[in-house]
């Protein structure tokens, strides 16, 4: 039996996770692959005008799995962490699936994503939809998702130590796992921190391959998945109230973590275009970059973002960074 995990949104976080515990039930997964221009196509006929590039280009995706598998996997995000809880458009994605996307009724598996404090979403009971669906017992379920949990957990531990996501989900495809911190570069002359959720960073068609465009010019990269969840949160302690949303509390926090790193001289944010909590990431970003006294761009992204202005904005920061860092240089010298 195939199942299709759709290479967007939270993919890149947790495909570890849920490959290995699909895997070791017995399913066959199959990845939809990255981002084209014919899936984020595909995605946009079928939704909604109004809605995001994000879930547009997963609404291709899941269009793409259905037609070479059984199943698609589009859990229901509601909370990873009380009181917060994750965008709207990723508590009713299953809904918003099946009312776009015809061929997906009965065929889309959807567990609910409802934790107190579990960033791994490694707890059984999550997944117990699938004894009714497909006859799996608790035991086996529970001893799937304990591999899984140790998987994600090594998988987490390349990104705390400094690796870039996408070259962790290749340690992890490749089964390389420490090896491949060897591969972590910190050779370029200025240092720049990528905040973004990871499916606008690391989706290369709506990000324009970012990632590598600064690595092409010789930069350093932070990104926020390399911040540990608890160091991320005690940098938020002096607001009085936290955001609603989970991942927009742990981009900000790691944004106000490297603004305090003397080792990053910019900051540069990545957010789809119409994300209403990136509206708000982005102010205090902006805000706290101001008084950390750190230069800060915003790229907004979404499916009509023209590559040839995204390099002429990445280009034209990334010179004015190393001109700032020249001009202090020359005055201690």
């Amino acid at each position: 039996m195939k199942i299709a995990i759709p290479h967007s949104l939270l993919y890149y976080y947790y495909f570890p996770l849920w490959d290995t515990f699909f895997k070791e039930l017995g399913f066959e997964v199959v990845d939809t692959g990255p981002t084209t221009k014919g899936i984020l196509d595909k995605g946009s006929k079928a939704a909604v005008a109004d809605i995001c590039a994000p879930i547009k280009i997963f609404t291709g995706h899941v269009i793409e799995g259905l037609n070479v598998a059984d199943y698609v996997f589009v859990p229901r995000f509601a909370r990873i962490k009380k009181p917060e809880y994750f965008c709207p458009k990723f508590m009713g994605l299953p809904d918003i699936i099946e009312g776009t996307v015809e061929e997906s009724k009965g065929r889309v598996i959807s567990p609910i994503i409802n934790e107190k404090n579990n960033e791994n979403i490694s707890s059984p009971k999550i997944y117990e939809m699938l004894t009714e669906m497909f006859g799996f017992s608790h035991r086996e379920i529970r001893l799937a998702m304990r591999k899984a949990e140790e998987v994600f957990k090594r998988f987490k531990n390349l990104m705390n130590k400094g690796l870039l996501c996408d070259k962790a989900l290749d340690s992890y495809r490749r089964g390389i796992w420490e090896e491949n911190l060897k591969k972590v570069k910190k050779d370029g002359d200025i240092t720049i921190a990528v905040l973004g959720y990871v499916y606008d960073v690391y989706d290369s068609f709506i990000s324009m391959d970012v990632i590598k465009k600064l690595e092409a010019l010789g930069v350093n990269i932070k990104t926020f998945e390399m911040v540990p969840q608890e160091v991320a949160y005690n940098n938020l302690k002096h607001y009085r109230k936290r955001l609603f949303w989970t991942f927009s509390n742990r981009v900000l926090g790691a944004g106000l973590h490297y603004l305090k790193d003397p080792e990053v001289d910019g900051v540069i944010h990545v957010t789809a275009f119409g994300c209403g909590p990136d509206a708000i990431v982005g102010r205090f970003l902006q805000y706290e970059s101001d008084v950390a006294g750190k230069p800060f761009t915003t790229l907004r992204v979404d499916e009509h973002t023209g590559e040839g202005h995204m390099i002429t904005r990445i280009e034209a920061f990334v010179d004015m960074l190393r001109r700032k860092k020249w001009a202090k240089l020359s005055e201690v010298l």
